[in-house]
């Protein structure tokens, strides 16, 4: 007769299972990162809110100069909004209702909640990031390795002299040559809005065409400068894999030039890439601050800015905090990237 096995014996594998992973130098990586992450977090949201605090007057300033406005209405919104606590007692408030509900609290400007305000404008800022991150990676990686194979010649002296261009055109200039070229062209390029006018009465396919359209000059705007440093900086660390003493080995003996290239030495070059590809994620949602408000595209970087000069303070927290969020997860997955791409990595060694 057999014997049924035991809760434990039953148990047994699911907890071996668990003390492997527990064991595991990626997941512990990620719980520490995490922890730090917490950490990291409530610092930065510290110091924001009361630096922000630190600007004289607040959001109500601006309707005490409006006389149709009372002074019970005042005092009424004044403690809706938790304006008449110490700055240390409102932070708190607002850390407690955000880690119990959930709430990044009211908007000052727009009396609704901060993250319906968000979730209304991620989604343009997304598109017009991704688009450009799509572009600037799609031509700078191709011709970076062009410029390096062909070093010194006709075609590298080029790329490097529309490098040194793009890198001295910020997205400020660039945002204003556009427009001056927009204005020569009309009605070629749209500069205001993301959509026309009748966009709600085209085709799918029109709303699409439509939608790319209006994505054009601001796109360029945004990808000039960083196709022009994400170029130089392929191109050389290329050329340093392709010094090295194991690319002429393999040259030596006799590999085909495009394996030795696109095998062994971008193989070895992408790794600092990879790091960039970090950084470029974290920005995904707060790098066109200048763009939008250029090209008038209705994203997160023209409300922040909005916010920021109406004092709307738990708006800019908001928007603060979603910016360190993604830069700490930009980082981690960079560091999980290098260790898929090179397994040499140790990611305990990594600070």
């Amino acid at each position: 007769m057999t014997s049924t096995p035991s809760v434990r014996q039953q148990l047994q594998p699911a907890f071996q299972w668990l003390l492997n992973i527990l064991q595991d130098e990626t997941t512990l990586y990620v719980i520490k990162r995490v922890l730090q992450a917490v950490l990291t977090l409530f610092l930065a949201s510290a110091l924001s809110f009361f630096i922000i605090q630190l600007a004289p007057g607040n959001y109500l300033d601006t309707l005490r100069q409006n006389p149709q406005i009372s002074q019970e209405t005042l005092q009424d919104l004044e403690q809706r909004f938790g304006l008449d606590k110490p700055a240390i007692q409102q932070y708190f408030q607002w850390l407690g209702q955000i880690i119990t509900r959930g709430d990044f609290g009211i908007s000052f400007a727009y009396q609704r909640p901060v993250s319906s305000i968000l979730a209304e404008r991620i989604p343009a800022t997304l598109l017009l990031s991704l688009s450009s991150f799509f572009i600037t990676w799609a031509i700078a990686i191709p011709l970076g390795i062009m410029a390096a194979i062909q070093q010194n010649q006709w075609s590298d002296r080029l790329l490097r002299t529309l490098s040194y261009i793009g890198q001295g055109f910020p997205t400020l200039i660039t945002g204003l040559l556009l427009l001056f070229f927009a204005q020569f062209t009309s009605p070629l390029f749209p500069v205001g809005g993301m959509t026309s006018i009748d966009h709600a009465d085209l085709s799918w396919l029109g709303r699409i065409l439509d939608l790319v359209w209006h994505l054009i000059l601001p796109t360029i705007a945004l990808s000039v400068a960083g196709f022009a440093g994400l170029q130089r900086i392929t191109r050389g660390e290329l050329l340093d894999v392709l010094r090295q003493d194991y690319i002429q080995t393999a040259r030596a003996k006799g590999l085909p030039e495009g394996r030795v290239i696109y095998v062994h030495a971008l193989r070895n070059a992408v790794n600092p890439l990879i790091t960039l590809l970090g950084f470029e994620f974290s920005s995904l949602l707060s790098g066109a601050f200048i763009t939008e408000t250029f090209f008038n595209w209705p994203g997160l970087g023209r409300l922040t800015l909005d916010a920021v000069r109406s004092q709307d303070l738990y708006l800019v927290m908001a928007s603060l905090m979603m910016a360190a969020v993604m830069l700490i997860i930009g980082n981690l997955l960079a560091d999980l990237a290098l260790k898929f791409v090179d397994p040499r990595i140790q990611l305990s060694a990594m600070k």
